[in-house]
């Protein structure tokens, strides 16, 4: 729920929306400054709201806390903004206009989609040409920024995503408000970034919500599509951490109906991290987890798999003393955990003894 609006806070908000008018006008009236002035100010709606900010925002520590609990994260000032507009829609109206006459700039789709993606959902717009035109810049726009996060590490636009998945993807009430052919796109764009914003507990309520696709006769049902949108997601992460996560999370696929066309797709992308060397380069982190994730979906040939990776690593003969080194220290690094357990095991023994005689 948004904070309770009081003279304060609303002349502060209201000031807010000033400024990005402001710097929306000195944009449009500098076409050689226009591109920093934009980046600039998605910049600032990014960023997270400061102490003295909240105090002003929300009133109480309470409010705060529970705002944050809901968000689930830091509360940034698109987060703000957003449940701004739709309390207050005129406070929006002017900014919007200078959005549409930006339209076509860089990171113009992003903040149309940080500062309204709330509101497209909560008002009517008789116009279908203009509901596709904001409803699509809102799917390019969640990209861009979900990407950024994916890039850097981090969650900053997790809100986002979940409003979109829980309260747009979940709600058929707010998802008619969107054309078909955006509705499509947006369940894409949920599906590559699912695992990434931490929300596979919902897989099972978002598949059964999938809108159809023309041609879902050749590309099979939800589950088919998710994974396939899963696999591209996949050969496009370079980000190290994140690709670690992305595969440990992948044993939430298991037990999901595939074609075998998906099924064997998916096997292959896994299957491409595993090796050393051109194209992918993957580090020995990612090669352990790619085969973790094949092993637990692909329990089947598991074991010819090993030894066709076995044989085209010898063809790789400048890898071979790394091999052998890891060889020689995980099994002395397992040899010294058995011997651990012995020693603690039999200390707790002879505990019990000393505690409990015969």
């Amino acid at each position: 729920m948004p904070p309770v609006s009081t003279p304060r806070n609303s002349a502060y908000l209201t000031a807010l929306t000033q400024e990005i008018e402001k710097k929306l006008q000195r944009a449009l009236t500098s076409p050689s400054q226009r591109r920093d002035l934009l980046q600039q100010l998605f910049a600032d709606i990014a960023l997270e709201v400061d102490d003295r900010a909240k105090e002003i925002i929300f009133g109480s520590e309470d409010v705060i806390s529970a705002a944050e609990e809901r968000i689930e994260g830091p509360i940034c000032f698109y987060d703000v903004l957003a449940d701004h507009f739709i309390l207050v829609p005129h406070n929006g109206k002017a900014i919007l206009d200078l959005i549409v006459q930006l339209w076509s700039q860089s990171f113009c789709s992003n903040i149309f989609t940080l500062l309204f993606h709330k509101w497209l959902f909560e008002v009517e717009l008789d116009n279908s040409e203009v509901l596709l035109r904001y409803s699509s810049a809102l799917v390019q726009g969640a990209t861009n920024v979900f990407w950024i996060d994916i890039q850097t590490n981090t969650r900053r636009f997790q809100s986002l995503f979940r409003y979109l998945l829980e309260e747009v993807s979940l709600d058929p009430d707010r998802l008619k408000k969107i054309p078909l052919q955006v509705q499509q796109s947006l369940f894409l764009l949920l599906s590559r970034f699912l695992f990434f914003y931490d929300s596979v507990e919902k897989l099972e309520s978002f598949l059964k919500q999938f809108p159809d696709y023309p041609n879902s006769f050749l590309i099979g049902g939800p589950a088919d599509i998710f994974v396939t949108e899963l696999a591209d997601q996949l050969q496009k992460l370079k980000v190290e951490p994140v690709l670690l996560y992305y595969l440990s999370q992948t044993k939430v696929l298991s037990g999901l109906e595939l074609r075998m066309a998906t099924s064997t797709r998916l096997k292959t992308c896994l299957y491409s991290f595993t090796s050393p060397g051109a194209p992918m380069y993957p580090t020995r982190a990612v090669r352990h987890a790619a085969w973790n994730a094949l092993n637990l979906l692909f329990p089947v040939g598991r074991y010819p798999r090993h030894l066709i990776s076995l044989f085209f690593r010898l063809l790789y003969p400048w890898y071979w003393p790394a091999s052998c080194w890891n060889f020689i220290k995980s099994c002395i690094i397992a040899v010294l955990y058995s011997i651990l357990r012995l020693i603690f095991s039999g200390w707790e023994k002879l505990t019990k003894r000393r505690v409990n005689p015969e």
